[in-house]
């Protein structure tokens, strides 16, 4: 006698995956009824009442009152709402020598934030910023986002100096396992990036880059409204692209074009033109002292050349359409701007905009929440 032919998936883990899609279809959609839900998801009844049930008393699903549309007796069908706070995330920012955390709720609304002094042992502290910051509702995190200064693959970090990692180390991994939820670490350019492209200066465009001068040099690249990253996570590390007669490879985690035209390459010129002290913003002060020194004027047209060709190297090879400038060179003034877009026009092989980037420092953690959102809300496959 043969036997029936077992299910593959247990009835534990098939419960769990029906339950994942009525929170799916009820984050999608927001406000729906249980008619809504069974059209959405295909459960029967039985079923769906069960779940319905259940995350009620979770606080996945809040009960409202009856909405426009009736049921088959004619009456008011009663209303289902998705609870945002029901689902949080974490986005961390490691900015050297500080280190930034936001608490968001599924709909992106900042509901904590913090900022402090980065000491210490890393994963340490961004496990210690979490829990501090979600607090009790400890048990409604469903993801964290953390913005390196360097390169990620895999949760593991590496050429992030500021922050003492030149070789790899597993963040990503150390996290999700002291936090216990889903962990995703990548470039804060990277994050930037996706901020720009979520809620900034490239929310109407599909593919762009971003280009961030501060201590080192780097880029973001968005191709059809996707964030690239590379075979090795290196996409975008533009500070190490080399400069006429470079030989020798920098192994101490700065490249040669950012040890030349970053913001620290900048401020050091700046007092070299006007002694006195370290402007905190070099690029704003070279604008100023070019007004009125041809000395400041002959150097701010060596950097705008300097990052225009950066800009049309890399046009060449992805054709981003629009290059947002941010961090120091997003200083510029209307002026400046205009002669950078001037310089890539000129040479670019293909129409390139650039404009400056508009959330500042909160591009990253627009990016991070979106990334932690992402993170929490994937639907697990079948094993």
């Amino acid at each position: 006698m043969e036997k029936t032919p077992t299910s593959p998936v247990s009835r534990e883990r098939s419960r769990e995956i029906k339950r994942l899609s009525v929170i799916s279809a009820a984050r999608e959609a927001r406000v729906l009824s249980r008619a809504d839900l069974a059209e959405l998801t295909g459960l029967p009844p039985a079923t769906l009442t069960a779940l319905v049930r259940d995350l009620v008393a979770e606080g996945y699903l809040i009960e409202r009152g009856p909405g426009s549309g009736t049921n088959t007796t004619g009456r008011p069908r009663a209303m289902l709402e998705f609870n945002p706070r029901a689902e949080l995330v974490a986005a961390v920012s490691l900015e050297p020598p500080r280190i930034t955390c936001e608490i968001a709720d599924s709909n992106g609304a900042v509901i904590a934030h913090r900022t402090a002094r980065l000491a210490g042992d890393m994963v340490e502290t961004v496990c210690q910023f979490v829990l501090e910051l979600v607090d009790d509702a400890r048990p409604s995190l469903r993801g964290v986002a953390i913005a390196v200064p360097g390169v990620s693959v895999d949760g593991a970090v590496r050429l992030a100096p500021s922050v003492g990692l030149v070789e790899a180390r597993p963040i990503g991994q150390s996290v999700q396992h002291e936090l216990g939820v889903p962990v995703i670490v990548d470039n804060d350019v990277n994050l930037m990036a996706a901020g720009e492209r979520v809620a900034g200066a490239g929310k109407d465009v599909d593919d762009l880059l971003l280009l961030h001068v501060a201590d080192g040099i780097g880029a973001g690249l968005v191709l059809d409204g996707k964030v690239r990253r590379g075979a090795s996570g290196a996409a975008g590390e533009v500070g190490f692209l080399p400069l006429d007669g470079f030989t020798d490879r920098a192994y101490s985690g700065v490249g040669p074009f950012e040890a030349m035209w970053s913001a620290n390459a900048i401020a050091e010129r700046v007092v070299a033109l006007h002694p006195g002290r370290r402007p905190e913003s070099p690029v704003s002060e070279l604008v100023r002292l070019a007004e009125s020194s041809v000395a400041a004027r002959a150097y701010l047209d060596e950097v705008l050349g300097a990052w225009a060709r950066l800009i049309i190297s890399c046009a060449c090879v992805v054709d981003p359409g629009r290059v947002l400038l941010s961090g120091a060179a997003a200083q510029l003034d209307d002026a400046a701007l205009a002669r950078m877009q001037d310089l890539v026009s000129a040479k670019a092989p293909a129409a390139t905009e650039v404009r400056r980037a508009v959330l500042g420092d909160q591009a990253v953690l627009h990016g991070a929440i979106s990334y932690a959102l992402s993170a929490a809300v994937r639907l697990p496959s079948i094993p």
